[in-house]
């Protein structure tokens, strides 16, 4: 029973990882995403230009935002879009009909989906953050630029932290592309979690809003390396905390999927 049950497994899993990489738009999304490795790279031949024609005291008062942290929203979109696809493209084609007679479990096919778009999105993401580190610090080479200082060892975390926010956006692309079944609405809670929800938060009354602020997705990365997040905003919460409240952000998207796919015809 349990060999028979693993097979079937087994078999889900493979399916939806050949639907995903199967698709025009797998390719697509994932060449987006590398994109931050140029548009960083550029970035950070600009800031070493701009820093190579200023002097000492201009040099010292030269802010410049980490690439890797600056570009990471065009990461989180352009792989959300994978989470958001796997399913709103079976709902735009009627094909869901059919995995759903194939795998008539439909919290399993959901969950291969997720295991699918997790691995898929997590390898990606954390090699488009690597790639972008090494890119950035070989243009900037040793010029002192303040976030360029450590070695990667010490900005392995927030790196790595950086990619594991690109997977949970994705897969509540995914959770909420099943609860609308479409891809609009998949993509619309993904840029509600990260932009809108940051801009309510500065509406809310102190200290709530800064406190509101502790829980987006943008401050939960160098919060779960266990880095300050200042000047956003002040104290911030334990590494474990943060990183619990990050994987919610996926927990509650694709537990609304799982009520809406098994709870409603397709």
């Amino acid at each position: 029973m349990s060999d028979t049950m693993n097979s079937a497994l087994s078999s889900v899993l493979a399916a939806e990882w050949l639907k995903l990489k199967s698709v025009r738009s797998t390719v697509t999304a994932l060449a987006c995403g590398a994109a931050m490795v140029v548009v960083a790279g550029v970035y950070a031949y600009y800031a070493g230009s701009a820093w190579d024609a200023r002097d000492a005291v201009a040099r010292a008062d030269m802010m410049v935002t980490p690439p890797e942290r600056g570009f990471l929203p065009l990461l989180q979109i352009s792989l959300a879009v994978l989470g958001v696809l796997a399913i709103s493209g079976e709902y735009a084609t009627g094909m869901i009909r059919t995995s759903l007679t194939v795998v008539p479990g439909r919290g399993a096919l959901l969950a291969a989906k997720a295991a699918v778009v997790s691995a898929v999105t997590l390898a990606a993401g954390c090699a488009v953050m690597l790639a972008t580190y090494a890119v950035t610090r070989v243009v900037l080479g040793d010029r002192p630029m303040g976030f360029n200082g450590g070695s990667l060892l010490d900005d392995l975390p927030l790196l790595l932290a950086s990619g594991l926010s690109v997977t949970v956006l994705a897969l509540v692309g995914l959770g909420f592309a099943t609860v609308s079944r479409s891809t609009v609405g998949g993509l619309a809670a993904v840029i509600g979690v990260l932009f809108v929800l940051p801009g309510f938060a500065s509406f809310l009354p102190a200290p709530w809003g800064e406190r509101f602020m502790y829980l987006m997705p943008m401050t939960l990365v160098p919060q779960i390396a266990g880095e300050p997040i200042a000047p956003i905003v002040a104290g911030g919460l334990p590494p474990a905390v943060a990183l619990a409240a990050l994987l919610a952000y996926a927990a509650v998207a694709l537990g609304a999927g799982y009520l809406a796919i098994t709870r409603r015809d397709a």
